[in-house]
């Protein structure tokens, strides 16, 4: 058994049998093959002695369990590690920070409390997956949808909490963002509701975010000062139409008009759905068109542009955008979607046009027009998330095929943030990408197009595979480290990261001497003194457990 840092086997083994008093012996987990289920699959520690193990699980049912267990790891200064669905593979998955934690598996308290389809919000708690949050609302035939993310087996309030993303409406892709109220259970046990939920049967909890004083959410994200065991989502109407259209522009330098034409139409809400970079001259796919390469094989391309395209810098030459003005190649491209009545997504569309008409060459394409519900039949040609619907699709990625003899073991995520700006875009790929090659991890093609999941801003991702090779995957996770320190000193800072870089990424955030993290660790101290919650989460450290990471 790994134990954890000042715990020995004795107060280990007594508080496990305290917690199957709780629970019963079936939702205690303490052998090697039950452990095994809570490593991460993506682990780039993956057979190393530093692989984060757990040392047992337990699977409460109720608060009320969860309170119990909360007072028993107080009794015994055992640390915990909640996880709701333990699906956030790339970043983590179910394993703990610290090795040696319980993780506390609230996978069974999947319970869909409330979906209030007048008012659109949902109360659910964290073992309800996208999934289950979909079924639900089908069977019902609510007319709502979920922003899900991709892949979605997830739990809402997992995703939240980790500030993940999705695909429909701008007011939604934001998990965090479109969330109202949660109930947490504090380190001592007791039980905190936040916003109209601490007014004592208040009728607005799921309508009213902040409710009288200090918002205080925002703490629970990304941290490690409670559990959180229900929390409501804002939903959106289900739509009567959905649109996309497709802009082309046709020379590297339109990069940057195109970026600010995006923001105008997203902050002046003439386009509220996801927007998607991509490269037809490149080969830089949209989200969509890579899960058809992925499984369907790449498609076949002209071998003086492939020559080009590997002579060229940034993305870029003189020869390789002549090419694309001769062969008619746009150089870039965005997909935008619109959602509402069908005479309100055209006139947004028509609207659009106008306003890239400003860059010389631009064209149009409208793409799907289709009017809600989806047919069955739409349902197999189209991007499930873009419709609310949660799949699994997204597990392509790097997955044998055809096309893909040798996959890999999973992948690690870069996603630093950027400012949204076309200079931002060509400077990230002159930095990041000169960075990589000089550090050898492996990259995928000759230019990183960012995400568009945010208001006003980008995410540049890239993802580095896990390998068998354990030389390799160590070799990788110290080039990701100085790459996060790189990008850092540009002004560009990870959005979110796997355990084994948490404390590389919170270094980063150094303003004032890390008054940042100081401030989170007297917070810890307060909160949690015995530091049994989650220890480590996001670099956040408690009192006995911390070193000098500066240094």
């Amino acid at each position: 058994m790994r134990l954890a840092p000042g715990v020995n086997e004795a107060d280990m083994h007594a508080a496990i049998q305290k917690m199957v008093t709780v629970v019963g012996a079936e939702w205690v987990f303490a052998a090697d093959e039950d452990l095994d289920l809570y490593r991460d699959a993506y682990s780039p520690l993956m057979g190393e002695r530093d692989e984060k193990i757990a040392s047992a699980a337990v699977a409460p049912d109720s608060v009320g369990e969860v309170q119990q267990i909360v007072r028993i790891a107080n009794e015994y200064h055992l640390p915990l590690y909640p996880i709701s669905t333990g699906k956030d593979l790339g970043y983590g998955g179910s394993a703990p920070v610290l090795s040696g934690s319980v993780v506390l598996d609230l996978k069974r308290m999947n319970r869909i409390l409330e979906v209030d389809e007048k008012n659109a919000f949902a109360l659910v708690e964290p073992g309800v997956s996208y999934f289950d949050l979909y079924r639900y609302i089908q069977e019902k035939k609510l007319k709502v949808w979920i922003d899900v993310p991709d892949p979605g087996w997830g739990s809402p309030i997992g995703n939240s909490l980790d500030r993940g993303s999705g695909y429909s409406m701008t007011s939604y892709r934001n998990h965090f963002d479109s969330h109202c109220g949660m109930e947490v259970v504090l380190a001592d046990g007791e039980i905190l509701r936040t916003g109209m939920g601490a007014l004592p049967g208040a009728k607005t909890w799921q309508q009213y975010k902040t409710g009288f004083g200090p918002w205080v959410d925002g703490i629970f994200s990304q941290s490690n000062f409670g559990i959180v065991t229900k929390m409501g989502f804002w939903l959106m109407p289900e739509p009567e139409a959905y649109l996309r259209g497709e802009v082309f522009v046709p020379r590297y330098q339109d990069m940057i008009q195109l970026i600010e034409k995006l923001n105008l139409i997203e902050n002046g809400r003439i386009c509220g759905g996801m927007m998607d970079l991509y490269s037809p001259l490149l080969g830089a796919p949209s989200p969509f068109e890579l899960q058809d390469w992925l499984e369907e094989g790449l498609p076949s391309r002209d071998p003086e542009l492939v020559s080009l395209i590997a002579a060229s810098e940034i993305g870029y030459s003189q020869e390789l955008e002549e090419y694309a003005l001769r062969k008619s190649v746009p150089y870039w491209a965005c997909s935008l979607k619109f959602y509402g009545s069908p005479r309100i997504v055209e006139a947004q569309w028509e609207t659009v046009k106008e306003i890239f008409t400003d860059i010389p060459g631009a064209t149009f394409v409208q793409g799907d027009f289709i009017r809600l519900p989806l047919t069955e039949e739409q349902k197999n040609r189209i991007h499930l998330p873009d419709f609310s619907i949660p799949s699994l699709r997204q597990f392509s990625l790097g997955a044998r095929s055809p096309f893909n003899a040798h996959p890999n073991q999973g992948h690690m995520w870069f996603s630093p943030i950027i400012p949204r700006t076309g200079e931002a875009v060509f400077e990230a790929n002159r930095v990041l990408m000169q960075a990589a090659k000089d550090l050898d991890l492996p990259m995928v093609g000759s230019f990183v197009l960012p995400s568009l999941f945010w208001e006003r801003s980008l995410i540049w991702i890239i993802g580095v595979p896990v390998m068998e090779d354990a030389a390799v995957n160590r070799k990788n996770r110290e080039s990701i480290k100085k790459l996060i320190r790189i990008a850092a000193d540009h002004g560009w800072g990870e959005y979110r990261t796997a355990p084994v870089y948490q404390d590389a990424v919170s270094d980063a955030y150094s303003f004032n001497n890390h008054i940042l993290r100081r401030f989170n660790e007297t917070l810890k101290d307060a909160v949690d003194p015995n530091g049994i919650l989650s220890a480590g989460r996001y670099g956040i450290w408690p009192r006995h457990l911390r070193k000098d990471l500066t240094q």
